[in-house]
């Protein structure tokens, strides 16, 4: 990705009982726990301060995954706007893992621990098993495609994945090591340009 990059706030989805448990959401569609909502909300307070009174000039776009669109809403409630006013973008889907999906990494290994000795040592380009399963690197064609027509001030709630490849694709992040990092759900992270730094959501 060029510096030409715009102002964009990412935030990942609330926490959820799945995330809790350690099992692979991918694009199933699982509601916040509690945790979750407040987070959002607390998300929603943080960003009300850093827009200000910008937030028009805006472009607010979720991933369509239930836990998306219910974190954005509860974070444009929290900012005083209108809950339900931002769009959808199929391309911000979260990795898909196939037939693992719903599943635990251990309980995988049970069944396929091959599959899950190869997905550790190649973490960006394993694909599972399934159909519509994708690796990082195929989910990094779509948010590519999707950052280039980023043209505006933009607020963007997605998914842990989708981030990682973000780090990929504009800090320049190793692929290896891109496809590791940790995506906290209680934090902002501002890009502009090439440059990107987490924010705390609690002001």
């Amino acid at each position: 990705m060029d510096a030409s990059v715009p102002l964009i706030y990412v935030l990942r989805h609330g926490i959820t009982d799945w995330n809790v448990e350690e099992r692979l959401q991918g694009a199933k569609d699982i509601p916040l726990n509690e945790n979750g909502r407040r987070q959002a909300a607390d998300n929603g307070r943080a960003l009300k301060l850093l827009i200000g009174d910008k937030v028009d000039t805006f472009d607010f776009v979720s991933s369509p995954l239930f836990r998306t669109r219910e974190t954005m809403e509860l974070m444009r409630g929290a900012m005083g706007l209108a809950p339900t006013a931002y769009r959808t973008d199929d391309r911000l889907i979260e990795l898909s893992f196939g037939d693992w999906e719903s599943h635990t990494l251990d309980e995988i290994a049970v069944s396929t621990p091959e599959k899950v000795e190869e997905r550790t040592r190649n973490k960006w380009d394993f694909q599972p098993p399934g159909k519509n399963a994708e690796s990082y690197e195929i989910l990094s064609w779509r948010i590519a495609a999707w950052l280039n027509e980023v043209n505006r001030p933009t607020v963007c709630v997605c998914h842990g994945g989708v981030m990682r490849v973000m780090f990929y694709l504009i800090a320049g992040i190793p692929p290896h090591k891109a496809a590791e990092l940790p995506m906290p759900q209680d934090k902002i992270l501002k890009i502009q340009g090439t440059d990107m730094e987490w924010l705390p959501a609690r002001q």
